[in-house]
């Protein structure tokens, strides 16, 4: 597989030099992003601009990756400004899958994910001993 690794701290950025996500290669991105995710990186970005086919295994592939990066709280975005190819991708029906024009859109997806996710799963300071002696008022 031919691609270029650019890791930053929120997510790692995958530019894939490759005209089809097939053969071995669904198979040797699945290993490098198992890796990641060992290395704590829970978000991908993949550029796929490059790639205009996708077999069985990469499908298999793009959904188990996606599954493991939501799992965790990330977020996989497969960077694409091929209309055929969206539309390829968008009819795998792959959940929250997420395919972007360009790479500084996808790193805005990533830092607005870990946003949501620093604000959902904040406390809210609020403990069930405040709450005591409150009753419902009928009153505005």
């Amino acid at each position: 597989m031919n691609y270029k690794l650019e890791k930053k701290e929120q997510y790692v950025y995958i530019d894939l030099e490759e005209p089809a996500f097939a053969d071995d290669i669904p198979a040797s991105f699945e290993e490098t992003a198992r890796l990641l995710f060992k290395e704590d990186y829970h978000s991908l970005i993949i550029n796929m601009q490059t790639v205009k086919s996708v077999d069985a295994a990469g499908i298999a592939v793009l959904r188990k990756v996606n599954w493991l990066c939501a799992n965790d709280l990330g977020l996989l975005v497969i960077v694409t400004r091929d209309d055929d190819f969206i539309d390829y991708l968008e009819g795998l029906k792959i959940p929250d899958l997420n395919v972007l024009p360009t790479k500084e859109e996808a790193i805005d997806a990533v830092f607005m994910n870990n946003l949501e996710n620093e604000f959902g799963a904040g406390d809210d300071d609020y403990d069930d001993e405040d709450y005591e002696n409150v009753s419902e008022s009928k009153e505005p």
